[in-house]
């Protein structure tokens, strides 16, 4: 397993009993002694960008909706784009490539030009010093790479399966998971 850091994937394991983050998959935006910032790529919300963003509703990857970056500061919205950007595009800041932090109050004319495709979130996925390490250890996350393209995903909830079964051997057999075992 990779160790955490910028641009590696958490995904949620069946003993995560936390209902914020049940079969979620969290790209890792920012990582270090201070702790991880992350946001949920896979809970797409009802809230149309359209009415609250529609400057950039036409840069989004479908669904078009804000997605529920996690239980931190709901009211916060953070942007993730893809795309190859020259280095002096203005509202842009690299995460790993060609992945970017997309700040909402450039002009998405000029910003948004460069990308293929982007993403808003409402909140955020945090963690304090030591905290994401204590529940890696417990077997509550994988941490896994990313794709860029999982960042703008038209997959939903199904993403967690998608990236599961990309791991190959036991992940890939956990992509199987029913979410009532008692069912089997």
């Amino acid at each position: 397993m990779p160790p955490v850091r910028i641009g590696v994937l958490l995904v949620a394991m069946p003993v995560l009993t936390d209902p914020n983050f049940d079969r979620t998959v969290v790209y890792v935006v920012d990582h270090g002694d201070h702790g991880t910032l992350g946001v949920v790529l896979n809970r797409p919300s009802d809230t149309d960008l359209l009415e609250i963003l529609p400057g950039w509703w036409s840069l989004a990857a479908a669904p078009r909706t804000f997605h529920v970056g996690g239980p931190c500061d709901r009211d916060t919205a953070l942007c993730l784009g893809v795309g190859n950007p020259p280095s002096d595009v203005p509202g842009l800041r690299p995460v790993v490539q060609p992945v970017h932090l997309v700040d909402l109050d450039a002009d998405p004319a000029i910003t948004g030009a460069v990308l293929e495709h982007l993403r808003v979130f409402a909140g955020y996925a945090g963690w304090g010093p030591g905290q994401l390490a204590a529940e890696i250890a417990a077997q509550a996350w994988a941490v896994v790479p990313s794709q860029a393209s999982d960042v703008v995903s038209e997959a939903g909830p199904a993403l967690w399966q998608s990236v599961l079964r990309r791991q190959g051997g036991r992940l890939a057999m956990l992509s199987a998971y029913t979410e009532d075992p008692s069912l089997n």
